[in-house]
């Protein structure tokens, strides 16, 4: 009952915070906003406000919004996925590490702009925002999921051969809950990369129905409202995915520890 209310308490506190956090800044926006007193410059909040009602009520804004969404978790899994076993093969292969970590370095260090005026070439505009996010992800997961393989404590490895726990017990109850905090910072990170970079090659080829495309034609029709807008609706989407990441990972990681402690 105490750790009940305990966190009751600290959720409230968290609330007011959060709330008075965005009340100070929307306070400085719209102190700006009179000060430049143009809206194509800084538009009112309120005026974004209504800009992003007015959006809301069209079908072609949920419609953007969701295949937006499509391509940049397609490419967030793809980039975990390829990312994690990349990891794997670099430390456990001496020819696999000489061969895919220097690519993954050059990957890391090149701007997002370059992939994707050279990725127009080869790639279809509407998958080109699942491919850029793929690629910025890739390098996040792999450079995190390594530092978390080799940090593994030597000690417990040895403890599980002299146990004989087997390759298969060994993984889950020592090398999985040893990688786990180094993979789930990596997601955290690759999703705020994957929706920067995966935006930015939807401003740049424009597919048909994307976010991207509508920022692009706000900007060219010096729309700053919607643009104001439509990067909100960016910015929450992403703080949603990056909110269920979380959940999901902890119901996750609680489970699969009291699945270790059953055993």
């Amino acid at each position: 009952m105490t750790h009940f209310i305990t966190t009751h308490k600290n959720n409230i506190r968290g609330l007011l915070a959060g709330l008075l956090s965005a009340t100070f800044w929307l306070a400085v926006w719209q102190f700006i906003s009179m000060i430049v007193a143009q809206e194509l410059l800084v538009p009112a909040p309120l005026v974004v406000l209504k800009a992003l009602t007015r959006l809301a009520g069209t079908a072609e804004f949920w419609q953007s919004a969701g295949l937006s969404l499509i391509r940049i978790v397609s490419g967030f899994i793809g980039g975990i996925i390829f990312g994690s076993i990349s990891a794997v093969l670099t430390t456990r292969f001496r020819l696999a590490d000489m061969l895919i970590s220097p690519m993954l370095r050059i990957i890391r260090a090149t701007p997002v702009a370059s992939f994707i005026i050279l990725a127009l070439v080869w790639i279809k505009t509407g998958r080109l925002p699942a491919f850029i996010s793929f690629l910025m992800v890739v390098p996040v997961v792999w450079s995190n999921v390594e530092k978390g393989i080799r940090q593994t404590d030597i000690k417990l490895l040895e403890m599980a051969k002299v146990f004989r726990l087997g390759r298969l017990k060994t993984l889950v109850s020592i090398r999985i809950p040893s990688v786990m905090p180094y993979f789930m910072a990596a997601c955290t990170t690759g999703m705020g990369l994957a929706w920067k970079s995966g935006i930015a090659a939807e401003v740049i080829s424009r597919p048909d129905l994307s976010i991207g495309k509508q920022l692009q034609n706000a900007k060219i029709y010096l729309e700053t409202p919607e643009v104001f807008a439509l990067t909100i609706t960016v910015v929450l989407l992403s703080i949603m995915l990056e909110k269920i990441l979380i959940v999901t990972a902890s119901r996750f990681g609680r489970r699969f520890n009291a699945g270790n402690g059953d055993k």
